[in-house]
């Protein structure tokens, strides 16, 4: 087995998600091309050592002049190279480190989101996608999800009498509750009705059509969930793609985002258990693509003529200045963001907070006033003449 192949194995064995996997072996490739290059020969990772890392990663700073997220991002895959694939502990080294930026995120007000919301929804391309593009949109800012967390979202994940959704598998292979606003239920409903409808319309056209890349661990367990609804993609392309059986299934538990099975007997198995054949193509209907929906929020903020660089992470960073202004403490918007560490989500507001209560209790500020919707409510409520 090659250097490469015991990384990928290494990785899987840990349940990293895909990105993390491409990422890592990405860069633990340039670090031993970079090596090569330099000495004019292949060198062994294990020869180069602490020096190697450290004259890597300075190189990365000083010559590339690198973002520190990424520098560290390369550190922490040439740890692992090191770490878990040869067991060979680094000791400590001084590598030139690239400066970060005190930069806060930036943030809409919430003039600038509902005029970028409205945008999105009125958006001259496809009714269907543009749909889907609103809804989605909505969901970045008025539940503060991650751009993948909303075009990854399963079926089984949505509950409507609930008002909340479930992110599977989240950065940091977390699973959490997050709000489904009051002002996004009749859209999600109208959306989980219109995958009902395509689904049971891909059925009906055979045993080739209505498959889903699914977790391997799942498929093991229960077969018929490969085409159930449960587990069909939320936000779906209008599009089926002729997909190779053998790509069909994840490694790992990864629901969201793990990496295609590799192991042919772990695939053989799952193979008999779907009464597949290895040769075969299936039509997979997957979910819409991340530049779309990125490509649609930077043409909204363009036609909103707001002239500041937001993205659809910026709807989420706006999600949490929100709240914290409109009183919610540090650690229920810790909750609701995913994550790890509060001092991540002190970026967005410096307050003193107690306890975190998660969904329960909170209204998400798309409810409060964001967007045309909410903006006609305010409107035709009528006005008190009490002074």
């Amino acid at each position: 087995m090659g250097l490469m192949e015991e990384v990928h194995e290494a990785l899987r064995r840990g349940h990293y998600s895909f990105r993390t996997e491409q990422a890592y072996t990405g860069w633990i490739e340039r670090y031993l091309r970079h090596h090569r290059k330099v000495a004019g020969a292949w060198v062994s990772p294990e020869a180069l050592g602490e020096a190697g890392v450290e004259a890597f990663l300075t190189q990365l700073a000083v010559e590339r002049k690198v973002a520190a997220s990424t520098q560290n991002q390369a550190l922490n895959a040439l740890v692992f190279l090191y770490e878990k694939v040869l067991d060979q502990k680094l000791g400590a080294f001084e590598a030139k480190r690239a400066k970060k930026p005190a930069r806060l995120p930036e943030v809409l007000s919430r003039g600038e989101v509902a005029a970028v919301l409205d945008a999105v929804a009125e958006a001259p391309a496809d009714p269907l996608v543009t749909r889907m593009h609103g809804l989605m949109a909505n969901l970045l800012y008025g539940a503060g999800m991650r751009l993948t967390e909303v075009t990854r979202l399963r079926v089984k994940d949505v509950s409507l009498e609930r008002g909340r959704v479930m992110v599977r598998d989240g950065k940091g292979a977390k699973d959490r509750a997050a709000l489904l606003p009051e002002r996004c239920i009749a859209a999600m409903g109208e959306q989980l009705a219109w995958r009902n409808r395509r689904h049971e319309a891909d059925l009906k056209r055979g045993g080739s059509v209505g498959w889903v890349p699914m977790p391997y661990a799942q498929v093991r367990k229960t077969p018929a969930a490969s085409r159930s609804l449960a587990w069909q993609y939320v936000f779906a392309s209008p599009r089926v793609t002729p997909t190779p059986v053998m790509r069909l299934f994840m490694d790992g538990s990864a629901a969201s985002g793990g990496a295609p099975l590799e192991d042919p007997a772990m695939m053989q198995a799952a193979l008999e258990r779907l009464g597949l054949a290895d040769s075969q193509d299936v039509e997979v209907r997957r979910h819409l693509h991340e530049n779309t929906l990125q490509k649609a929020v930077a043409a909204a903020v363009k036609r909103a003529g707001i002239d500041k660089k937001a993205s659809c992470h910026t709807l989420r960073h706006s999600f949490a200045t929100h709240l914290l202004e409109d009183g919610y403490d540090i650690r229920t918007v810790q909750e609701l963001l995913g994550h790890k560490s509060v001092k991540t989500t002190m970026l967005y507001l410096h307050l003193t907070s107690g306890g975190g209560r998660g969904v329960l209790g909170v209204v998400s500020p798309l409810d409060r006033g964001a967007g045309r919707r909410a903006r006609r409510e305010r409107a035709a409520q009528p006005r008190s003449t009490v002074r």
